[in-house]
């Protein structure tokens, strides 16, 4: 039976996104899959991301790129991020021409795209020409129209209420 690999899209001002994008790939990983998780604005060095280290463990290949967000962080020079992230897509697609992998998840390239880090252009590119067997998971606030044309799954986490809203801040093992 041939796999079909398609592309799930977790979008949406909501929570979730990356804790469903690691959920899959560890049920994939669970089903001997081979997956890759690429992060993008992320920094694990500063506020440790433990599902990273999670899918290392469980035997998953772990990239980071473009480390943190200009709007987040001032002292992240906007003009590398936009250099780093082209470039991190070109890395994952040379990646994917030399090793197979059953699953890649491209966790916020979407916020790559929102931002102007990374032309739309490419992103389409990228899907299109992605194996036709790699499931791909990207996520992100704010997918565009064109994204989530291509996509075979868009999942929209929409917030009602946060925490975050009375001033509560980002726990680690809950929110990050």
């Amino acid at each position: 039976m041939k796999k079909l690999g398609l592309i799930h899209i977790y979008t949406g001002d909501g929570k979730g996104k990356t804790t469903s994008a690691v959920g899959l790939a560890v049920r994939a990983l669970g089903s001997g899959f081979k997956v890759c998780y690429c992060s993008f604005h992320k920094r694990p060095e500063k506020y440790g991301y433990a599902e990273m280290e999670s899918l290392k463990k469980l035997g998953a290949t772990v990239l980071n790129f473009a480390k943190g967000h200009p709007h987040l962080d001032k002292s992240i020079d906007e003009n590398q991020i936009k250099r780093e992230v082209p470039e991190a897509i070109q890395t994952i697609k040379e990646m994917l021409a030399s090793q197979h992998y059953d699953l890649l998840i491209l966790d916020e390239i979407l916020i790559s795209v929102r931002d102007q880090y990374l032309d739309e252009q490419i992103l389409l590119d990228f899907i299109q020409s992605k194996p036709t067997d790699t499931e791909l998971v990207m996520t992100g606030r704010a997918a565009t129209e064109k994204v989530m044309e291509l996509a075979d799954y868009v999942t929209f986490c929409k917030k009602l209420k946060h925490p975050y809203d009375r001033k509560v801040r980002s726990r680690k093992g809950i929110e990050y």
